[in-house]
């Protein structure tokens, strides 16, 4: 289908990704610079084919042109689990996708769907285990378009819902057009019309059955080509750090040339244009005119000889050199599955069988098709260090591969001591430790003495609107959770998570829940109820469990979970139940969130009002009103004094008084707070910003009427 070629364009502003994680549970991030001998490098080391997740700085050595490089920043990303779609803050214009893209955190994905490749079949095998993968691999801060190769690399808009892809994958299946009947590509409508296969006539011998088959595959195949090279080298303006290229395809043949496509036909060589009278105004005129069926015979005759000499393993080489050098992985998924034949046993074709053969492909022919397909995806994966799922019935365990391969990854930066002469310099990274296989980065094209000394020029211009632009979306971030107030909810869930002071080991993990007015659990506020908590890692391991009892009167709970082993970084689930008694229905809410290595997430509210009876009361309802105080608690890991402000919803800073202040628990954990009185401010959505050294939490809280 030519839908697709529509979604090119009409993709450009509501593509892509899956996942959101509230804003509370952001991590710390680095600052990596931006000087033109600063190197960014990103690796993805594994161990008997699953990501290695505990790997230090001194477990890397990092090599250009072979010499060593000091490396001076290091962080291990970890991709944040998934959420609702409706808190993804989006782009509004191209400029802000390819400024958000900048970020070193932000993955930026490509899904190429290569149509002219894949057939109906294929189309289908493959829709329901790529929105699954994409569900589960698109993280927080993701990007990803969508191309055809049909379309410009320029046309690609990067955007952060996978709403879009999913709709198109589910409701047109069929956007498979290898060996379909019927084409819907006028160009392949001509050459047919050119060429129509009807082989020799009397009064010439020359053979014209199979050109057009042929023409059309050639074209279609450069067509694929072409664009995969537009893509690597557009990707390689787009960002320094690592792309990741989805290549849904059954292969190529990559085709050579063949003189016998550029025979002589109808008795005559091929020729240009010529100079005619062109019958619709008997003048002359050097248009091409129409063949007696239709067709514009010499430009079919020019295709002709241009297909005739395809040089496609020539620029299929020069896409995996392109790709090395813009930091572009391919990770090419064949939707066939497991493959006996390459072509159909009845391949549709134009007018007759060429002369000696039938419809049918000769086994011998169609086997060394297949594994020409088949190599060239392999190829295309391991040249540019990304995985081929090929021949595999298995789809949804070849997607997890990917998932798992690019779930985690470590992002090393280093002042480069090569010379800045504009050309290749090829990177080395190396794990110390036994057994343990690493993909990276492969290099990167230095800059030049003048491009080095106009970066210079104008990193500071540029540095301003980027960090305002950043500023916006962190902001933009921590509000949109708030779109979930739009309904009444149960119950409702705040959690945060800190390490002890001088204690490394494991982290602690605290809880705030809050029933609503639509509780199925009864009326809490007259008979009270009981909550459970359950934390689990993602492979459904218990780790911690919590039970506790809420009094008549009250609505909400604070808990802290005590881990029955050290609980260290990585993703966990949290489960609470609510319940009034044995025979009610109970209230449920689960949480995915991730814990940072050494470091604390989240925020924790508390309330003070007459609602309250002028207590402190924890909160996880964030709508809050005028005649209220709110205070927020933050995990902290340092020493360092905590300074807080108020924000507006557009990130601007409000002169309104926010008391900051350091707390330090009996249990070893510390805590920065900020508290304010409301009654200043309008109803309208707000951020409390606490800053200590160089980490920043916002958290955001809505005032209501």
């Amino acid at each position: 289908m030519r839908g697709l070629r529509a979604v090119g364009l009409g993709l450009a502003a509501a593509v892509v990704v899956v996942l959101a994680a509230l804003a509370q549970t952001q991590a710390p991030q680095p600052t990596f610079r931006t000087e033109a001998n600063y190197v960014r490098v990103d690796a993805y080391p594994t161990k008997d084919g699953a990501p290695v997740t505990d790997l230090t700085q001194a477990d890397f050595d990092v090599f250009e042109n072979g010499v060593t490089q000091k490396i001076e920043q290091f962080e291990r990303v970890v991709i944040r689990a998934a959420g609702p779609q409706e808190t993804r803050v989006e782009p509004n214009t191209i400029r802000e996708s390819l400024a958000l893209a900048q970020s070193a955190r932000a993955r930026v994905f490509v899904l190429f769907l290569d149509d002219n490749h894949v057939d109906v079949g294929g189309s289908h095998n493959i829709r329901k285990p790529l929105i699954d993968a994409l569900d589960k691999l698109i993280g927080h801060d993701d990007l990803v378009g969508v191309m055809t190769p049909e379309m410009s690399a320029r046309d690609v808009t990067f955007a952060r819902k996978t709403t879009t892809i999913d709709g198109i994958l589910t409701r047109d299946w069929t956007w498979g057009e290898r060996d379909q009947i019927n084409s819907k590509d006028p160009v392949e409508d001509q050459y047919r019309m050119c060429f129509p296969g009807l082989g020799p006539t009397p009064t010439c011998p020359d053979d014209d059955r199979g050109v057009a088959d042929e023409m059309i595959e050639r074209r279609r195949e450069k067509m694929t080509i072409d664009a995969l090279h537009d893509l690597v080298v557009y990707l390689r303006g787009v960002r320094e750090e690592r792309k990741a290229v989805l290549a849904i395809s059954d292969g190529w043949r990559l085709f050579g040339q063949n003189t016998s496509l550029a025979r002589q036909l109808y008795c005559q060589a091929p020729s240009g244009p010529q100079v005619g009278v062109d019958p619709r105004g008997g003048r002359l005129s050097t248009r091409p005119l129409p063949s007696a069926m239709g067709a514009d015979q010499a430009t079919c005759d020019r295709d002709r000889m241009d297909l005739a000499h395809l040089d496609d393993d020539r620029v299929f080489r020069d896409i995996l050199d392109e790709a090395n050098r813009a930091n572009t992985s391919f990770y090419p998924i064949d939707p066939r599955g497991l493959v006996v034949f390459d072509e159909p046993i009845a391949k549709p074709t134009s007018g007759f069988a060429p002369a000696g053969s039938t419809t049918i492909t000769p086994p011998s022919v169609d086997a060394a098709r297949l594994r020409g397909r088949l190599n060239s995806l392999r190829t295309l994966a391991e040249a540019t260090d990304g995985l081929a799922i090929v021949d595999s019935n298995d789809l949804a365990r070849g997607f997890k591969r990917i998932v798992d391969d690019l779930s985690s990854y470590y992002l090393m930066g280093y002042y480069s001591t090569g010379r800045l002469d504009g050309r290749f310099h090829p990177i080395t990274v190396r794990v110390k430790r036994p057994g343990v296989q690493v993909r990276a980065r492969r290099g990167y094209l230095a800059a030049t003495p003048g491009a080095a000394t106009a970066i210079t020029a104008t990193r500071d211009a540029m540095a301003a609107p980027v960090r305002a632009s950043a500023e916006t979306a962190a902001v933009e971030a921590a509000i949109a959770p708030l779109a979930g107030y739009a309904r009444e909810l149960p119950l409702r869930l705040q959690v945060a998570a800190g390490w002890k002071a001088g204690d490394t080991a494991s982290a602690a993990v605290w809880v705030v829940g809050e029933v609503g007015n639509v509780a199925a659990i009864g009326d809490p506020l007259t008979d009270g109820f009981e909550a459970t908590m359950t934390l689990t890692t993602s492979a459904n391991a218990t780790v911690a469990t919590a039970r506790t009892t809420v009094p008549r009167g009250a609505r909400t709970f604070r808990v802290v979970l005590t881990p029955s082993q050290p609980l260290a970084a990585g993703d966990y689930v949290l489960r609470v139940g609510a319940q009034s008694g044995p025979g009610s229905i109970p209230s449920r809410e689960t949480l995915r969130f991730s814990i940072p290595a050494s470091d604390s997430f989240g925020a924790l509210f508390v309330r003070r009002g007459q609602s309250t009876g002028n207590k402190d009361v924890p909160t996880a309802d964030l709508r809050f009103r005028r005649n209220e105080q709110v205070r927020v608690e933050v995990p902290a890991t340092s020493s360092d004094a905590a300074t807080a402000r108020l924000l507006d919803r557009a990130g601007r800073p409000l002169a309104v008084p926010v008391t900051a202040a350091t707390r330090d628990d009996g249990d070893g954990l510390r805590w920065h707070t900020a508290q304010l009185a409301l009654a200043p401010l309008a109803p309208g959505d707000y951020v409390i910003e606490v800053a200590s050294g160089d980490k920043r939490t916002l958290s955001a809280f809505r005032v209501v009427p």
